[in-house]
């Protein structure tokens, strides 16, 4: 009986990888109904005990725009002994006014590095969502705050095409000028592919951006999110996006699939012998509940494999 995968390492890997688990967040965000305040708080829960020790937990984003997120005030306290850090996701300074009062210490903003998307998604332009983050990033840092910086449509935009690598570089160095502590690079329709991959990885690196301050976030709406993980922990990243069960997708992109599954990347860890504190069964099992509760099955190849074993 396969309950996991044989352990053969490969060379040139990181022997640990920081999961960033955001399907409490980026995954329930795109649910056509509303999930309990209290499931929500569960499934983290779960999530925590499950090994993962980065669970994006929420959205302080105005109701009006991300109506699944809207009791944010009410979950984050209910999260209070969960043993993982619980960053969360900030629009501007108000969204930061709110996540502070609760006292969140790890801070999340969300930017574009193309206009057409920055326009949908913030109703701004680049230069005007930069200039709304810079007193959010100042602050949550003059607060002791962690600050991600999510850089969307870094590989591909479905209203622009093919999006420039140098144009990509831009916006991540100026986010990270603003004082954002790490980058999340975000390949929000799922086209990249691996040589896309380490050629924008290698292009920031000539422009300054260590390796070290970048973590990825793919889809797999063509199929290809494992591998550019794969390409992209050969360049040196340790850290990797993905949610629990393949929720998630992302409500302004009506392209995007759903994210890397967490469960398909722990296999492919697990295989690789490199360490990640998560117990897959009990990931997997979690992922299992969640689906319950929303009354469907778990995309994620992974989840279906484990849980339909005989």
């Amino acid at each position: 009986m396969i309950g996991l995968p044989m352990n053969v390492p490969a060379p040139g890997l990181p022997a640990r990888v920081r999961i960033h688990e955001v399907g409490a967040r980026d995954g329930l965000q795109n649910e056509k109904t509303a999930v309990p305040t209290e499931v929500k708080a569960e499934f983290v829960h779960r999530l925590a005990a499950a090994g993962l020790s980065t669970i994006e937990a929420t959205s302080f984003v105005h109701p009006k725009w991300v109506p699944q997120l809207a009791d944010a005030e009410q979950l984050f306290p209910l999260l209070a002994d969960v043993d993982a850090a619980l960053p969360v996701l900030v629009p501007n300074e108000r969204g930061l006014d709110r996540a502070l009062a609760l006292g969140a210490t790890r801070i999340a903003v969300f930017g574009s590095a193309t206009e057409t998307f920055a326009s949908r998604n913030l109703n701004r332009t680049v230069a005007e969502s930069l200039a709304m983050f810079e007193p959010v990033v100042a602050r949550a840092r003059q607060g002791g705050a962690h600050v991600r910086g999510y850089l969307s449509m870094c590989f591909g935009d479905p209203w622009e095409g093919a999006v420039p690598v140098h144009q990509v570089v831009s916006v991540a160095k100026a986010l990270l000028d603003l004082g954002c502590d790490e980058l999340s690079l975000g390949d929000t329709i799922g086209v990249a592919t691996p040589g896309h991959v380490q050629a924008l990885l290698s292009a920031l690196n000539e422009a300054g951006v260590p390796t070290d301050r970048v973590g990825v976030h793919f889809h797999d709406t063509y199929g290809q999110a494992l591998s550019n993980t794969l390409a992209a922990l050969q360049h040196g990243v340790t850290t990797v996006d993905a949610s629990a069960g393949g929720l998630g997708g992302c409500p302004y992109a009506k392209s995007a699939t759903g994210n890397l599954a967490t469960e398909d990347l722990v296999w492919m860890l697990d295989g690789l012998g490199i360490e990640t504190g998560v117990d897959l069964a009990a990931l997997t099992a979690t992922s299992v509940w969640m689906a319950e509760r929303l009354g469907r099955p778990s995309p994620s190849r992974t989840v279906r494999a484990l849980s339909h074993k005989e």
